[in-house]
Formats: structure tokens, C-alpha cells, sequence
């Protein structure tokens, strides 16, 4: 199974592949067999909404070998136009499922992000190794608990602020690079993960990469993730505005709403202009 298999569903003028999860394992997998990188983007409504006007947001989507879904109302809008995506493909999943798949193969990770130690909010009786190790660490060794055969090939979880100094950015590059991983997960948010990921791909060409956001928070513990169903109708980004409301309110209900609202009202034009 190779990215070439896939068609991109058009979806306010941003091509989506129209993939599952399990399919977008099944390419990492075969392409890492044939010593071949790439790049995963997954774009949800607030990263589609930025597309459509920042000429660097447009290079990350050129640059992507898979473009995923992240993102129920893309899936909504995209069966509103006639076009169905088979299902939201989150990046907070895929940390899992590539995990498991890669450990089927041996094959290693390098987890980047994540909190800074949380042993400041401990007591001294909970104290221990794995509470003083960063979030990035956690994440790792969680997944590696978890799916048998999985290598983690290193870690890094660098401080708030490092992409604005050269030689703090050169050393966790330099880091990453020297390690070698068969997969990296960069949980830095947008843009800043993928400005990472571009800089990183020149120098390790069989190495995918993934831009997870919040998921190693996830995985490590740090942040709680939306219930489950939640997720499946579409409510995570209520469940995201609760737990940081003054961070993500400007953006969430400014910004991403009247968007999501136009994509979703212009779907079925797209679906009678495609008869």
C-alpha cells in the first residue's frame, strides 16, 4: 500500500486524503520497509482556515506525503459535498496506532515535546524517577510499555521559547538528527512543529515525521483528552476550550467557528457543481 493509492478530496481548495487510520499505519510501515521517509500532516479546521491565506501554511500541505483529517466538521463537510472521507484520522490516535504498528517491526520513535517536569506540583511521598522525568519522556515510556516491540530512540522536551534562540534550536535538531528514528513525534503546536519537521527532513530522508499538537501531553499524562464521545461528534475542541479557555477562546470562537460554519454551508454547492 503506497501514498500514491490514495485520491485527495477537495476541500475548500485543500486536498485531503481520503485514508483510514489503519491505511495511513499500513503506508508508514511499507514505506519504512523500502527505507523510504515522509511526512504527515493533519490539518483541522483552524489549520485549513489558516491555508487558505499564509503562503507558509500552503508549502507545509506541498510538502506533506499524507494529509489527514483531523477534524469532524472536514469529515462533515466533506460528505456534504459529496465526497465522503472515510473517517476523522486525529493525530492524538495516530501516536498509538503508528506506535503499535512500528513496534510490530522493531523499529524506533523519537518523542519531542511535552511538558517540563511536574514534580513541583507533587509531594514529596509521590516523588519519584518517572515523576521527574519531562513530559516527552513520559510519553515515551508509556508508549513503549505498551507496544511490545516499539525502540525509543531518544527524547527532548525543550523549553517554552527555545525556537527563538539559534543554538538552543540547532541542539535539539542535532539531537534528533544523530538519534536516527524511524518515526518522530513533534508535539510543539502549530506552526512551530512544522517548521521543525521541514528542517529536520532534509537531514533524515527515511525518517517520517508526524505533528502532533497536544498529543504527547496526552500520552504522557500531563493533559486530559476529550471523553470518547466527545470525540466522535465532534465536541473536542469544547472539551479543549475548558481546559484552556483564555489560551484558545479568541481563536476557537473568533476565528475557527464562522469558518467551520462557511465550509460546512458551502459543501453542497461543491457537491451540485460536481453533477
Amino acid at each position: 500500500m503506497t501514498v500514491e493509492a490514495f485520491d485527495r478530496v477537495q476541500l475548500d481548495g485543500t486536498g485531503i486524503d481520503r485514508i483510514t487510520e489503519a491505511e495511513v499505519v499500513a503506508v508508514v510501515r511499507e514505506a519504512l520497509a523500502r527505507g523510504r521517509g515522509g511526512r504527515i500532516l493533519t490539518p483541522n479546521v483552524d489549520i485549513l482556515r489558516r491555508a487558505q491565506g499564509d503562503a507558509e501554511c500552503r508549502r507545509h500541505f506541498d510538502d506533506a506525503d499524507l494529509i489527514v483529517a483531523d477534524g469532524m466538521p472536514l469529515v462533515w463537510a466533506s460528505r456534504l459535498s459529496g465526497s465522503p472521507l472515510p473517517e476523522r484520522v486525529a493525530g492524538s490516535s495516530l501516536i498509538w496506532s503508528l506506535s503499535a504498528g512500528l513496534g510490530r517491526d522493531g523499529r524506533s520513535i523519537f518523542v519531542l515535546g511535552g511538558c517540563p517536569t511536574a514534580a513541583a506540583a507533587l509531594s514529596d511521598a509521590a516523588l519519584s524517577a518517572a515523576a521527574l522525568s519531562d513530559g516527552a519522556t513520559r510519553a515515551a515510556g508509556r508508549l513503549l510499555g505498551e507496544c511490545p516491540g516499539l525502540r525509543v530512540a531518544g527524547t527532548a522536551c525543550p523549553p517554552f521559547g527555545f525556537d527563538e534562540d539559534p543554538i538552543a534550536y540547532d541542539d535539539v535538531c542535532a539531537k534528533v538528527i544523530d538519534a536516527h528514528p524511524d518515526l518522530v513525534f513533534v508535539g510543539l503546536g502549530y506552526p512551530k512543529q512544522e517548521r521543525m519537521v521541514t528542517r529536520l527532513r532534509a537531514e533524515l530522508p527515511r525518517t517520517w515525521f508526524l505533528g502532533c499538537g497536544a498529543a504527547v501531553n496526552f500520552v504522557a499524562g500531563d493533559v486530559d483528552r476529550a471523553p470518547r464521545w466527545m470525540q466522535r461528534t465532534g465536541l473536542e475542541w469544547a472539551h479543549r476550550l475548558g481546559t484552556e479557555p483564555r489560551r484558545l477562546a479568541g481563536r476557537y470562537l473568533r476565528h475557527d467557528a464562522p469558518y467551520a460554519l462557511r465550509l460546512l454551508a458551502r459543501a453542497p454547492s461543491q457537491r451540485a457543481r460536481a453533477r
